[in-house]
């Protein structure tokens, strides 16, 4: 499996018993969702490694308490801890609509209702407070604020993000 067909889904945080369990804080804001998956993949020495999941259980909101196969000590634990994990991005539900998934807008072009067509999606900072399209025009970088408010349209056909900014936004850029 390449890194480039799957989503990031968290990261081994720490050991929870001394048969081998480890915590998986789980980046996301349905937990829930990923409860009883049977494998992952984990990232060890830059390569993805399936493991499987015996078993699974919720842990303090964003924790997942797993007990993996082959899993069975201390030492094992410590051996995949702060490693992150993976699944692949085929499992993840379609969205409709305007709701979308950061890697699925990548290399859209994004169009302003007012100006047009001003670039083409990048990548999406969600490292601040509110998640930023990165939007190329050029040589010229532009951080777009994704705020549902502005969002107009999720064209998938046309591969196009529709957006109508607050005038001057890009103008500052350019």
């Amino acid at each position: 499996m390449r890194k480039e067909d799957c989503f990031y889904l968290g990261k081994i945080a720490k050991k929870f018993s001394f048969k081998g369990e480890v915590l998986l804080y789980l980046d996301t804001d349905e937990p829930e969702l990923y409860e009883n998956m049977e494998s992952v993949f984990v990232e060890f020495n830059k390569n993805l490694v399936p493991f499987f999941i015996e078993n699974s259980s919720l842990h303090k909101n964003d924790f997942l308490r797993v007990q993996f196969e082959d899993v069975d000590s201390e030492e094992e634990a410590d051996s995949i801890l702060n490693c992150d994990v993976y699944l692949p991005l085929s499992i993840l539900p379609k969205l409709s609509g305007n709701k979308f998934y950061f890697h699925e807008v990548i290399g859209f072009e994004i169009e302003d209702k007012r100006l047009g067509v001003f670039g083409k999606i990048v990548s999406i900072n969600d490292t601040t407070a509110q998640p930023l399209f990165e939007v190329l025009n050029g040589n010229v970088e532009l951080l777009i604020p994704m705020i549902d408010h502005f969002l107009v349209e999720i064209d998938r056909k046309n591969k196009k993000v529709v957006m109508d900014l607050p005038e001057g936004l890009i103008e500052m850029y350019l």
